[in-house]
């Protein structure tokens, strides 16, 4: 848990004043539902069902134990509607830079472009990055995730690298 975050934190919404704060325990099956609710996810296997979610209870518990994790969670009139992951990376590139890796941002489908999202991300960029004290905030995006990719491009990201992945059998 990154604990110098400033959180809980409102954001002003198009949907109303929500709250970003860090997720717990108790908001594991909220954010399985937004995971399942993204279609890219869901054709990876992010299903919803009851057999996955040991695994995904253990994965909620390995990023709260982890102080360079943190999974944050938007309320919305007490529903949870959006989540992100952020991890802070030390690094040696650019003169010792800490990077603030955002991953898995995911608001619900009904109230995607509400402005949850970039208030999340806007956040991110100004409150969470100087906190704690990255230089740069960098996510990855699906290739095919075109209209996300506007969407970051609109908030001022960069499309700056090419990634590349393999997977790997898990165990």
């Amino acid at each position: 848990m990154l604990a110098s975050l400033p959180l809980p934190h409102s954001i002003d919404t198009r949907a109303g004043l929500a709250e970003l704060r860090r997720a717990t325990q108790d908001d594991a099956d909220g954010i399985i539902t937004l995971l399942a609710d993204d279609p890219i996810s869901a054709a990876r296997g992010d299903q919803a069902s009851d057999a996955d979610r040991p695994a995904y209870l253990a994965a909620l518990g390995d990023i709260l134990a982890n102080p360079s994790n943190d999974l944050l969670v938007v309320e919305l009139d007490g529903a949870l509607v959006g989540t992100l992951q952020l991890t802070s990376i030390p690094g040696m590139a650019r003169q010792g830079a800490r990077r603030l890796l955002v991953e898995a941002v995911r608001v619900r489908s009904d109230l995607r472009s509400s402005g949850i999202g970039s208030a999340m991300m806007r956040w991110v960029a100004d409150a969470a990055a100087p906190a704690l004290g990255a230089a740069m905030v960098q996510l990855t995006s699906d290739a095919s995730r075109i209209d996300a990719h506007r969407f970051y491009e609109r908030l001022g990201y960069a499309g700056s690298h090419v990634g590349f992945k393999i997977a790997v059998p898990r165990r």
